[in-house]
């Protein structure tokens, strides 16, 4: 999807980027055109981060771009700083606005997100305009040109160089982000908070680090931009712009990192042409190419809504006879095992559930529910549809938070803790409706489970010095894998695995958390009766194992020869508890299964 598809075509690419300048009879126009394509490049690096893996919209990056550009501006010119200083400088006040913006920006959902970016973005733009030591809507002019050991890059060819090495690097960095432990906790964003939370990822300080990434990227472009230009006014980083970078990373493909610079070359070379041909053939001056430019941006949303990179990767996958499928990852077998929590002894208190109730405003979705789990058992909380059970589920795992009653795991209250602060003490879980990233392998799906098992900061995953940790962390993934028998389908893309794939493929990712108590709500169902079978050989080995497993599940068929105890719900209340046996005559049950309703709206 996003990752460096070979070595060849890149070593190519980077070999003609280099010796284009250096031949003679290379117009100046087309190193201009380059050294603004790779401007742009940046900060479209930054909304791929931000916008296409982390699912998060932002159409006021050309603010940041500003920023920077008015930071080494400013001080280039007032204080005779050097513009190597100023750039550094401009990273520490954009990644302190970012922060800030960031902080009440990223709290807003749906589409008002984007609104909230448009909102500082227009902000940003007038202050800048306004400000008489800015200078105001004239700008500021006479900056110095960078120095490079005593040599001054004052025309296009010389900084061409400077641009395109920092775009690389930038994409290099990114990539490698991408492939660690911090960069897959980025992408589970896109799966909402409910899935990432789950596995101990911290989602609000992650969509604040994408965002300050995303506006040091586009603070990069602004420095080169005022330096390559000599002078800056507010113009070029207004609201127009941020839409055009945003069109950027939707035309060449949001998700991938060479997405961005195929969107930045269209898009920069596109307008670049319809400027010239538009007023010859419409016969006046004027801004017909932003007519044309949206019209465009509909057909694309309509025709290729991933872009246009993803289209380029399955035909060369089409010329090579490949099958769309994960990358394949080296594992390394030697690698150090995480460390695992020791399990409970069989038969111990585990957890205990006292006088659990939910009220969703007069409703009474959970009704003073009570019982245990001990080390060891398997325990089914099963119930018609609408009993209630997924909601007594979502209670235990921090989900929803309980109106009253208490839920103790190994002896600690579990009531007021958030998810990710549940699963950091030995509980993990699947989810009724199946939650994976379908685009990433089942290995890397599973690998997001162990999130909490290692701890590799996002520099130093930036910079590939996380490479040994990785190993191990991938190599436990691989390991779950064989616990559950899907090793084979490792590198398959969990989107094209079966329903009954998927959901053992949850479990083993649950398993990658090193679990003592593991939860599984609706493992079975959808699943026909083969895959069924192969989930209860799968759950009675974990069993086996020592594992305890506390299945939610309305099929009373699946649970009968597969629990050692089992609590019935219908509409709330606890309507039995005891062993399969005692469960399958008693009347009750039998009411509240045949005598009663399906009531398909009710909360499950």
């Amino acid at each position: 999807m996003r990752r460096l598809s070979g070595l060849y075509p890149v070593v190519v690419l980077v070999v003609l980027m280099a010796l284009l300048p250096l031949v003679s009879v290379t117009p100046e126009f087309w190193i201009t055109l380059l050294n603004y394509i790779g401007l742009s490049s940046l900060v479209v690096l930054g909304l791929m981060l931000l916008t296409g893996i982390a699912g998060l919209t932002s159409f006021g990056q050309a603010a940041f771009v500003g920023v920077g550009a008015y930071v080494t501006g400013y001080l280039c010119l007032n204080y005779a700083a050097s513009p190597w200083l100023t750039v550094f400088i401009g990273f520490a006040v954009t990644g302190v606005i970012a922060f800030c913006l960031g902080a009440i920006t990223l709290r807003l959902s749906g589409h008002y997100l984007p609104l909230g970016t448009i909102a500082w973005g227009i902000s940003l733009f007038y202050l800048f305009g306004n400000m008489d030591w800015l200078g105001r809507y004239d700008g500021l002019n006479g900056l110095p040109p960078i120095h490079f050991f005593g040599v001054a890059l004052e025309a296009g060819r010389q900084i061409y160089f400077l641009i395109w090495t920092l775009v690389f690097l930038s994409m290099l960095a990114l990539n490698q982000l991408l492939d660690s432990r911090p960069g897959r906790a980025i992408r589970a964003l896109r799966g909402g908070p409910l899935l990432a939370e789950s596995f101990g990822i911290n989602t609000a300080r992650y969509k604040i680090i994408v965002f300050v990434i995303a506006a040091l990227l586009a603070s990069l472009s602004g420095w080169l931009y005022a330096h390559l230009q000599r002078s800056i006014n507010p113009t070029p980083f207004g609201i127009n712009a941020g839409i055009e970078y945003l069109f950027m990373a939707v035309a060449g493909g949001a998700a991938s990192v060479w997405g961005a610079l195929l969107g930045a070359a269209l898009v920069t070379v596109a307008k670049d042409q319809l400027q010239d041909i538009l007023p010859r053939l419409l016969g006046s001056n004027g801004n017909f190419e932003v007519i044309v430019f949206g019209i465009l941006f509909v057909l694309l949303l309509q025709r290729a809504p991933e872009g246009l990179f993803p289209y380029l990767q399955r035909a060369a996958a089409l010329l090579r006879n490949e099958k769309t499928r994960g990358r394949t990852i080296a594992i390394d077998e030697k690698a150090a095992p995480l460390s695992n929590r020791a399990l409970p002894s069989p038969g111990t208190l585990l957890l205990d559930v006292k006088k659990l109730t939910k009220r969703f405003g007069g409703l009474v979705a959970v009704n003073a529910i009570d019982f245990s789990v001990r080390a060891g058992e398997i325990v089914g909380l099963i119930g018609p549809n609408g009993a209630g059970k997924s909601t007594t589920f979502n209670l235990i795992t921090g989900v929803l938070k309980a109106t009253s009653g208490d839920v103790i795991f190994a002896g600690q209250a579990l009531n007021a803790l958030r998810s990710r602060d549940i699963v950091r003490l030995g509980v993990a879980r699947t989810f009724q409706h199946v939650k994976l990233l379908p685009q990433m392998s089942a290995l890397e799906n599973v690998a997001l489970g162990a999130h909490l098992r290692v701890d590799v900061g996002i520099l130093r995953a930036a910079l590939r010095l996380d490479r040994a940790l990785e190993a191990r962390l991938l190599a436990e993934a691989m390991q779950q894998l064989r616990r559950v028998g899907l090793e084979h389908l490792a590198f398959e893309e969990a989107g094209n695995l079966a329903l009954g794939q998927q959901r053992i493929l949850e479990i083993a990712r649950a398993l990658a958390a090193d679990p003592v108590l593991l939860l599984l709500d609706e493992p079975a169902a959808g699943l026909r009766y083969k895959e069924k079978q192969a989930l209860a050989q799968v759950l009675r080995a974990l069993r086996a194992a020592g594992m305890t497993i506390l299945l939610v599940e309305h099929d009373m068929d699946f649970v009968m020869d597969l629990t050692d105890n089992l609590v019935v719900m219908d509409f709330g209340v606890k309507l039995a508890e005891g062993v399969p046996a005692k469960i399958r005559d008693d009347p009750v049950v039998l009411e509240a299964y045949l005598g009663g309703f399906d009531d398909e709206g009710g909360l499950t």
